[in-house]
């Protein structure tokens, strides 16, 4: 791995940052870091308000959306809230669907089938629509992009209201109101909201003509919290705001269909790291394995008992997305090692009766292991579908762009991203995106990277310290856990390995005299390097473990040199 520390922040801002806040001036370096540097700044983010929110009104097209809600309500149009599978999509349904259903009863919801629509706007939804008398369609998570498909809709007279994060393309598509705050012509101050994000500030911006502030409508802040940590965008600014009152509401007072989850998981505290790694996967598996709709239903019901069998159906998708996901990334790392291909730029595998609803976590799993830009392939219906994945400092997205003539269709993120493309075009495809990427990244980042947020001595390491360092959380890009390191340290004596395989390592690390309890996970072949060092360079975060009823600090290592 890369070790890369941060550059020192200015010593003159950070000791006037620590007096102002008496605080150290590690905690203070850290702060600026992350573009913290008046006392103004560190309140708004200690002590995270709903009033820091941004007007919603300051979204484009956001005035124009509002006024086709509001004539869809008096007049009692049939509204059809759309959304996709993933926990992005399900969550912005349910928000969108439960607020609109406390001033309408003609609210109904749409999940495209992953397998026999794909993904985003379908001309079958949009069919649904018309064989239903619905007048009016909300799209949240996507939309960007359906030009062809809001065209036809108006040609049905369907008109079309798009809430979306998702780059666009060169046009717009024609609806209503488009809500993206990605637009070029869109001055909207914060550019990193979520698709449920987006679907919020248009609650927002309906509540507000009805008198109501955010904090009227908190409750629904669990879902846009969980869909911030799913979909992985930055947790700064209003991402933070709304991120920390979500968590707050899913710890408090969580709807019934979150009750009905976390009753499977016996958690007391949940995180967003939690809400990524235990909510978000069983959310994602209804509509990888059966329907999106199974999610929204679960994250719509009030009635206990009824959610606790829709979370239990769940929770048996979930273990079947496991052992899929488990067998097709055994059978994908066999392709890439029979077919010699690692030592190429980026990894490109098929296979047609690969599940559709794993190549995204399958990617995943192959970019962790060869750490390149990643494309795991499958057969969809007459073409060929395939997910996407990045590494760190690498735009996916736009590799893609620089291939489009190979390929039918493709939306996303810099890091994730998918896509369709005739059979045909499979080997030419990946010839152009091998190149693509040769030519254009920077072969430093095929290299796995820990970026050191400061050096930290052990002394330095107090309840106080930690304390103050729990608050910086939620934890996500723009604002990761700081990560420390130690140099000259050694092993106490204890050190072995532990978990299945002995994978993981469990140490006792000490250096002038004071010694602190470490665990690194997966670092188990790194207990020599440990055990014969007595100067041993570490990289960790700081964390707590609780042991018998006995809680105490201890580092979680990431690395060791």
């Amino acid at each position: 791995m890369r070790w890369t520390l941060r550059p020192k922040s200015s010593s003159t801002v950070t000791t006037n940052l620590a007096k102002a806040l008496n605080v150290d001036e590690i905690i203070a370096s850290l702060l600026v870091q992350r573009g913290i540097e008046t006392f103004e700044d560190a309140k708004c983010f200690f002590r995270p308000s709903l009033e820091d929110l941004h007007d919603p009104f300051l979204m484009k097209d956001m005035d124009k959306a509002v006024a086709r809600i509001e004539k869809a309500v008096v007049h009692q149009e049939n509204i059809l809230v759309y959304g996709d599978y993933d926990v992005d999509g399900t969550t912005s349904v349910s928000l969108m669907s439960s607020y609109l259903e406390t001033i309408t009863p003609q609210v109904t919801t749409y999940i495209p089938d992953r397998y026999a629509e794909g993904y985003g706007v379908s001309f079958q939804g949009i069919d649904y629509a018309s064989d239903n008398d619905i007048s009016l369609i909300i799209a949240l998570d996507c939309g960007i992009k359906a030009i062809e498909k809001v065209a036809y809709a108006k040609s049905k007279g369907i008109d079309f209201i798009i809430c979306d994060h998702h780059r666009p393309g060169d046009t717009i598509p024609e609806a209503v109101a488009v809500l993206d705050p990605k637009r070029v012509d869109c001055a909207y101050p914060y550019k990193e909201l979520c698709g449920c994000g987006v679907g919020f500030k248009l609650i927002q911006a309906i509540a507000s003509k009805k008198g109501q502030t955010a904090y009227d409508l908190q409750s629904y802040l669990d879902l846009v919290a969980t869909a911030i940590g799913a979909d992985i965008v930055p947790i700064t600014g209003e991402n933070r705001v709304l991120a920390y009152y979500g968590l707050r509401t899913i710890n408090q007072n969580p709807r019934v269909g979150f009750k009905a989850m976390l009753a499977q998981v016996k958690k007391e505290t949940f995180t967003i790291t939690d809400v990524v790694f235990i909510l978000a996967p069983r959310i994602n598996a209804a509509g990888r394995m059966k329907h999106g709709l199974h999610a929204v239903n679960l994250l719509k019901e009030d009635n206990i008992e009824l959610a606790l069998a829709y979370a239990a159906e769940i929770e048996s998708y979930n273990s079947e997305r496991k052992d899929t996901d488990k067998s097709i990334t055994k059978a994908a790392l066999e392709q890439i090692v029979d077919n010699d291909e690692e030592h190429r730029f980026t990894t490109v595998v098929y296979n047609e009766s690969w599940h559709k609803g794993v190549i995204g976590i399958v990617a995943s799993r192959l970019t962790e292991t060869y750490y390149r830009p990643t494309l795991v392939f499958t057969k969809s219906g007459e073409k060929l579908a395939a997910s996407a994945r990045s590494v760190k400092g690498f735009d996916v997205y736009n590799a893609l762009d620089n291939c489009s003539e190979h390929i039918e269709q493709f939306g996303g993120h810099k890091y994730a991203a998918g896509l369709t493309l005739k059979e045909e075009q499979y080997e030419l495809f990946k010839q152009k995106f091998e190149e693509v990427v040769a030519n254009s990244i920077d072969k430093k980042l095929l290299t796995p990277e820990i970026t050191i947020d400061t050096e930290l001595e052990f002394h330095e390491i107090t309840p106080k310290f930690f304390r103050i360092l729990k608050q910086f959380a939620p934890f996500g890009p723009g604002n990761m856990t700081p990560v420390f390191m130690t140099e000259g340290v050694k092993d106490t004596g204890y050190a072995r390995c532990v978990g299945a395989d002995e994978k993981h390592l469990k140490c006792k690390v000490q250096k002038n005299g004071l010694a602190i309890d470490a665990i690194g996970f997966n670092l188990g072949p790194k207990k020599e390097l440990i055990t014969s060092s007595h100067h041993a360079k570490i990289a960790y975060t700081v964390d707590e473990n609780e042991w018998n009823g006995t809680v105490s600090l201890q580092l979680k290592l990431k690395d060791i040199i």
